[in-house]
């Protein structure tokens, strides 16, 4: 004998459910958005994270009195995002394998005093070549790249060639990295660095400023531009190529004209926020020029060039090479990516190499900014990492991950933090937020997933 719930229908040729007849209305009234969107074939993940952040820039702006949606805060968001979404380029290609690195925090701490070191205390001491010469920072930098890669490296192959767990290596790896910053000068503040090297980290250092300046800026804004109509048309011929369907012109030409709004958007709002007074009077007394009415802008700061710059090559991995299809057809069946001749072992190993090469360049960007290297460097941005990686889209069953959600979900932890920074929120509620929201994302992708399955 069955059991009627309340609301809806027990037999058959009944008026349909209360319940059941609001979700049909409600899909009616959505059906012309839902059919644009299967249109333009926007990753419905991407649009909920952009509605997402568009709904926490609104809110904090509102609670902040605008203070958070000011050029000079959204800058600083800008740069402080970069690092973050430099690891998490990285992270993505870790996790799609179905792997896991606890270790990029400490490795990036590790990385930022090995490289402070280099050019404040061996090269200049120990080497007897004195301090800012002109190679220094470019020795540094590649130094620290390859150290990076090759202890990602090591991590990988125990991870691919032990059999050992990468939870376990790499955790490993965070206490060991960690506990080698002491070995350094007994973990002593290193400072100052050198001053080209600072520029990477978006500061300033009298006249010179770490950002490109406003036609620099709007130059690189034209070029991305650029970028995305030959990616959007190549992609099309491609799809015509082998009889793939293609979007509607009109489609095409909505997601173009979109992507290159944020991008000049973006140029704009950097070249909004001018350079302090004192940093702007000295700059025009170099230039020979008075200081403009609005002051002088500051433009597109360094590490977020940086991090376009990580982004193109590692979405260019990610898509287009060899390498970045071995990945997902790993962490998509790892089994099957075996028998298909795929060198799994080989792989995985480069994929933890790529992210200690990349919590190299974040470790530039951070130290650089701080024009010191500390021993508290790094500390959670594993979690962070972590963080943006999932909430950007990428999934812990392997297989399905974008380095752009990446970057947007960096940018949506960030956003959290800053604005929580704003309203003086302490640090430990902070963490408690991030916290839920990283449970929240990881259990709506659960759902989603069980859903489609």
């Amino acid at each position: 004998m069955g059991v009627s719930v309340p609301g809806e229908a027990t037999t058959e040729g009944q008026p349909a459910p209360p319940i059941r007849s609001f979700v049909d209305a409600v899909r009616s009234a959505f059906a012309p958005v839902t059919g644009v969107l299967r249109s333009i074939e926007v990753d419905t993940r991407m649009l909920g994270m952009v509605a997402a952040l568009i709904i926490i820039w609104v809110s904090f702006g509102l609670v902040s009195g605008g203070t958070f949606l000011t050029a000079r805060n959204l800058w600083n968001l800008s740069v402080q995002s970069a690092s973050i979404a430099i690891m998490a380029t990285g992270m993505v290609l870790v996790i799609v394998s179905r792997n896991i690195d606890l270790s990029v925090g400490s490795m990036l701490g590790f990385l930022g005093y090995t490289m402070a070191m280099f050019q404040a205390v061996w090269i200049p001491q120990s080497l007897g070549l004195g301090l800012e010469q002109p190679f220094t920072w470019v020795v540094t930098l590649v130094l620290g790249i390859a150290l990076g890669a090759a202890v990602g490296g090591i991590q990988g192959f125990v991870v691919a060639y032990g059999g050992v767990p990468s939870f376990i290596v790499t955790l490993g790896g965070l206490l060991i990295w960690r506990g080698l910053i002491f070995r350094y000068a007994q973990g002593q503040t290193i400072a100052p660095l050198d001053t080209t090297f600072q520029m990477l980290g978006g500061g300033t250092v009298g006249t010179r400023v770490g950002a490109l300046g406003e036609w620099p800026s709007w130059i690189l804004g034209v070029v991305i531009c650029l970028v995305i109509a030959y990616t959007l048309i190549a992609s099309r011929r491609r799809r015509r190529r082998y009889g793939f369907p293609v979007r509607p012109m009109w489609a095409e030409v909505l997601v173009g004209a979109v992507a290159c709004g944020v991008v000049l958007g973006t140029v704009w709002v950097a070249n909004s926020y001018p350079l302090p007074p004192n940093v702007a009077e000295q700059v025009a007394q170099e230039r020979g020029i008075p200081v403009p009415p609005g002051g002088i802008p500051t433009g597109v700061a360094f590490p977020v060039v940086i991090m376009l710059i990580v982004t193109l090559i590692v979405t260019f991995l990610a898509t287009r090479r060899r390498f970045g299809r071995y990945v997902y057809a790993i962490g998509g069946n790892p089994e099957a990516a075996a028998l298909a001749g795929i060198n799994v072992r080989r792989t995985i190993m480069l994929t933890f190499a790529l992210m200690g090469s990349l919590a190299a360049i974040s470790a530039a960007v951070q130290t650089a900014r701080l024009d010191a290297a500390v021993t508290s460097l790094g500390v959670q941005n594993e979690l962070d990492v972590i963080s943006a990686a999932v909430i950007g889209g990428t999934s812990f069953a392997g297989g399905i991950g974008t380095v752009p959600g990446a970057i947007l979900g960096a940018v949506v932890m960030q956003s959290l933090r800053s604005g929580m920074v704003l309203l003086l929120v302490d640090s430990p509620t902070q963490d408690i937020v991030v916290g839920i929201v990283l449970v929240v994302a990881v259990g709506l992708d659960t759902v989603v997933r069980r859903r489609v399955s």
